[in-house]
């Protein structure tokens, strides 16, 4: 099986899975991010990434309230390892930062943190709460921190009960295309 058919199966089978204390599915979430990178008119990698920024949740099934249990099932470390063997960095980089870039924002911006949704709230204080100075200019030093900011913006946002947005085939062509790119020049 290619890794778009893994794709498509990951998210037929677990796509309509809650996104831990949201109010929208897995796949919802999914789509409404990849549908606010495709209007701010991003790049399609970061397209690609913002679709794909929590495939982690659907690789490592600890199900739905593991922050409830106080496990951080790392899931940004999960997916963007996973993604790395068929993607560019300019995808896999703000997969693996977007949960730095919400340690980043908490440090940086003193009115992020009241922004977060509770599950996004009880999520930080297990990933490692706001960043230290250090951490923020390490941050800072990747080359793509702000693709990361921005993949963070649309997550927190793409929450929306019921939000008409394009179906997953309409981002296929795209994955398809990173992939092809990854494959034809391996980093």
């Amino acid at each position: 099986m290619n890794v778009v058919d893994t794709l498509k199966h990951l998210f037929e089978a677990h796509g309509e899975d809650a996104y831990f204390g949201e109010a929208v599915s897995q796949i919802e979430h999914a789509l409404q991010s990849a549908a606010l990178a495709e209007q701010s008119g991003s790049a399609q990698p970061l397209i690609v990434a913002a679709l794909l920024h929590d495939v982690g949740h659907l690789l490592h099934g600890l199900g739905e309230n593991i922050a409830t249990k106080g496990i951080d099932g790392r899931h940004e470390e999960v997916g963007e390892e996973w993604l790395r063997a068929h993607f560019p960095s300019a995808v896999t980089e703000p997969v693996r930062l977007h949960v730095s870039a919400k340690r980043y924002l908490c440090a940086t911006d003193p009115n992020y943190a009241s922004t977060l949704s509770p599950a996004s709230q009880q999520s930080l204080l297990l990933q490692g709460g706001k960043m230290t100075p250090q951490e923020v200019a390490g941050f800072e030093a990747n080359p793509f921190w702000e693709d990361a900011v921005r993949l963070r913006y649309w997550d927190d946002t793409a929450k929306v009960i019921d939000l008409e947005v394009p179906p997953l085939q309409h981002y296929l062509p795209a994955i398809e295309a990173c992939v092809k790119r990854a494959s034809v020049a391996p980093e």
